[in-house]
This record gives structure tokens, sequence and C-alpha cells, in this order.
């Protein structure tokens, strides 16, 4: 069922959308060069170094939620960046960010740590991506380029980030900023993030795995 969040989200995307595609067909070279420079550029994607323990809070929302979960092999490891997409997806990152009320879990459900669709308009940092990544889906991006990601942000703590991988390597879109960034470039130790291969998780070498993603 489709919300009325959701419905909004769609009204801005077409808009993005429309302009994406006004610059680029615009016989201005200036504005298509300066459209395409504005993608980020191209970086190595974050080492993928083997299996890792998945989050519990992760597990119980596949197990409500297997279609969020679920890999689909004969999709694309990742996207070509176009300025098109790159509209998209930055537009989607900062509705999401903007439309939703940031809560703990324990203040929302009571308990340390829950992964959710932030139905209800509120949530923390798992559930921003979680929305991010179904609203890009709809958008019509592979749900096997968008990878759920655990880190350790500035404050010593475990977070959650959307990880897109892209032929330009791979992004990071953040409830804590607008800003969606090269996965080295947010200055967060990464830790494990969803395979691209099964319903699992592999290391991404921190040497520091949190039991719960809690911060907002």
């Amino acid at each position: 069922m489709t919300t009325g969040f959701e419905r909004q989200v769609k009204r801005v995307l077409v808009g993005a959308g429309m302009l994406a595609a006004a610059l680029v067909s615009s016989p201005s070279n200036e504005a298509a060069a300066q459209t395409l420079a504005a993608l980020p550029m191209p970086s190595a994607g974050a080492p993928d170094l083997g299996h890792a323990r998945p989050i519990v809070g992760w597990v119980e929302f596949c197990a409500r939620y297997a279609s969020e979960c679920a890999v689909d092999a004969s999709e694309p490891a990742q996207v070509t960046l176009t300025p098109r997409l790159w509209q998209t997806v930055t537009g989607i990152n900062r509705q999401v960010n903007a439309s939703l009320r940031a809560v703990t879990d324990q203040e929302h459900w009571g308990v340390p740590d829950r992964w959710d669709l932030a139905e209800d308009g509120s949530g923390d940092c798992e559930d921003f991506q979680l929305l991010k990544r179904k609203l890009l889906a709809q958008a019509g991006l592979p749900r096997r380029a968008m990878r759920m990601t655990v880190v350790i942000d500035e404050k010593g703590e475990g977070h959650a980030v959307l990880m897109l991988r892209t032929d330009r390597g791979d992004l990071v879109l953040d409830n804590k900023t607008s800003a969606v960034l090269p996965w080295h470039k947010t200055g967060y130790t990464f830790i494990k993030r969803e395979s691209q291969d099964a319903t699992a998780w592999v290391s991404l070498g921190g040497a520091t795995a949190p039991t719960v993603t809690a911060n907002r």
C-alpha cells in the first residue's frame, strides 16, 4: 500500500527526473558538462573481505519483510551513474531525511534495536536507509546494488547507512547528511554490509563490530 509520504516523494522525483532529462538533452554543451561534473569522481569500492555475522535487528526485520532482504542474482550488482540517476538518488536522500522524525528505537519501540520501514513517519538510522532503498527500488534501481551497511560513526557508535554500488565507486546515503558521499570520504569506520550474492553479510575490514545500530 502506497502511503501519503511515498506519493509525496514520487512527485518530487518526477520533477527531478524531468529537470535531469532536460539538462542531458539540452543543446548547450556547457549545461551538460556542468551536470556531468556534478557526479562523484570515480574511486575504488569498499573491499569485500568474506563472511560476517549479521546484525540481529536485520535478521528480525528480514523475518517480517522477506522481500526487502532477498537477493536477485539476475539484477546488476552495480549501477551506471548518470546525471538523471544522480538526481533521483540525491532527491530521495534529501526528501527522506527531511520528512522523517529522528527517534531512537528505545524511545520508539522500547527496545535497543529494531529495523523497520518508518511507516509511521519516525525512525532511527537504519529505518531512514531502509525507506530510501524501498523508494529507490520503486524508482527502478536494482535492490542488489543497494546494500545496508554498518559503520562506526564519529561518536564511536554503531550506525547504519545505505551503500549504493556504482561504476564510480560505492556511495553512501546517510540520515546525518543530505550529501551523498563516496564511502571513503564519510569519516566512518566501515564494518560490514549485506552481501550482494546471498541473504547474508560480508566484512568490510573494520575491527570492532557493533551489536546494534541504536543512534539516530
